[in-house]
């Protein structure tokens, strides 16, 4: 895994962003050679994106056996802790973020970076109103495999494009895919992928449909192109930008209410790769997030870093260890009200799409009570009775005679009794 240390260059006084890259569990000498060597490559790639919505990456050295990258330091928080402390957003303002993103997104392929890990904890919202896309820690060229060496898949498997979880290689569309994870995320408050182990997430990110929109509005168009499962069919940047500087700008109709994919648009996606080639036969998945492996998409748990020297000095910069490191894990319980909807009872999160359903019957026309009509009664044709024979005359025996004292050839014949 990796930690973010707030610190002090001394040669050109000034706060920087120091991010500790960890390297994976279990790793031989020659692996974790190889990962460092893979991840100096990354930071010096990533240092080539100059745009204010990109956090400049100023350096990468090696200290303690494992590398260190100096990035640029934004005062702010992250768009995964707004989602975790207010709830869901409305979608103009999710549609501002997006747009900066991809603005930012268009500046690092421009310089053939690809980003390959777009998730909204590592969208920076700064306190002038920026969104700084940041953590380039796993960013590679277009020309590089996407898996390393020791089989390990980069990225977080909620955001990880359909083609990347196949083992296919990140292109500029894997990353708006991420993109529009993040921002459904944003407006419906959950991921549309996430289950409880990462090998369901990785399944249901290449064969699952996306769980309904139903604060989404106007946004929905956008999410759901760029959540197409085939990159040939994903949604372009420059259409993403147009439809959200609609939005922005007031030329699209807000829509409100659920929205699902018409039947119409569903084309037949192309053939993925099975699952279990990608873990080679094992129900464990090792997926390296920020430069280390990732073994689980839970929640995450408070992390408390182990004892370090209080100051990294180097050459070129002083890294001071921050005293408190500012790390938010958990997440309250939003009542935040839905821009579509009633707000959502303050002792759970935002109910299945399934269960949102109204309670309120729809309006009806006020009746008058009638009074009742009387019921007319059906007449029963009575049938005259019969008369009734005396014992003794039915059987044709004398009065006084024993039953059964007669012939007994009469005894067992007749009709016989039905039971019960």
């Amino acid at each position: 895994m990796g930690m973010v240390w707030h610190a002090h260059d001394e040669v050109l006084g000034r706060d920087v962003a120091v991010k500790e890259v960890l390297p994976p569990p279990n790793m031989s000498g020659p692996e974790r050679e190889e990962f460092a060597v893979r991840t100096f490559r990354e930071a010096r790639a990533a240092g080539r994106v100059a745009h204010p919505g990109v956090a400049t990456v100023y350096d990468v050295l090696e200290e303690r056996g494992h590398p260190w990258i100096v990035m640029q330091l934004v005062q702010s928080r992250t768009l995964g802790a707004l989602i975790r402390e207010e709830g869901p957003m409305p979608p103009a303002q999710a549609a501002g973020i997006g747009l900066q993103l991809l603005e930012a997104l268009r500046a690092a392929h421009a310089a053939g970076v690809l980003h390959r890990d777009v998730k909204p904890d590592n969208v920076l919202l700064s306190q002038d109103g920026r969104a700084v896309l940041t953590d380039f820690g796993i960013a590679t060229t277009e020309d590089e495999a996407p898996v390393t060496r020791t089989g390990i898949l980069v990225g977080t498997p909620a955001f990880m494009a359909p083609e990347r979880a196949a083992g296919g290689r990140a292109t500029p569309a894997s990353d708006l895919w991420s993109v529009g994870v993040t921002l459904y995320m944003a407006v419906e408050g959950h991921s549309p992928f996430q289950r409880d182990t990462a090998l369901a997430t990785l399944g249901a990110v290449m064969h699952a449909e996306p769980r309904p929109l139903a604060r989404a509005g106007v946004l929905a168009p956008v999410l759901l192109g760029l959540l197409r499962k085939d990159p040939a069919e994903r949604m372009s940047l420059e259409e993403a930008e147009r439809r959200l500087t609609a939005i922005l700008t007031g030329a699209a109709p807000e829509r409100t209410g659920p929205v699902t994919v018409p039947a119409g648009h569903r084309r037949p996606r192309r053939r993925l790769l099975p699952l279990a080639a990608i873990v080679g036969g094992a129900l464990a998945v090792g997926l390296v997030t920020g430069g280390a492996a990732w073994w689980s998409q839970r929640p995450r748990q408070p992390v408390t870093p182990s004892p370090v020297p209080a100051v990294v000095t180097t050459e070129k910069t002083t890294v001071y260890e921050s005293p408190t490191p500012e790390l938010k894990t958990t997440r309250p319980e939003s009542t935040a009200p839905s821009p579509s909807g009633p707000p959502s009872p303050p002792q759970s999160r935002p109910q299945s799409h399934e269960a949102r359903t109204s309670s309120t019957p729809p309006p009806t026309r006020e009746q008058q009570p009638r009074s009742p009509s009387p019921t007319a009664k059906k007449k029963t044709p009575t049938k005259e009775p019969k008369p009734t024979k005396t014992k003794e005359e039915a059987t044709g025996r004398a009065p006084g005679q024993i039953e059964g004292t007669g012939n007994g050839r009469a005894l067992g014949k007749g009709k016989k009794k039905k039971s019960a």
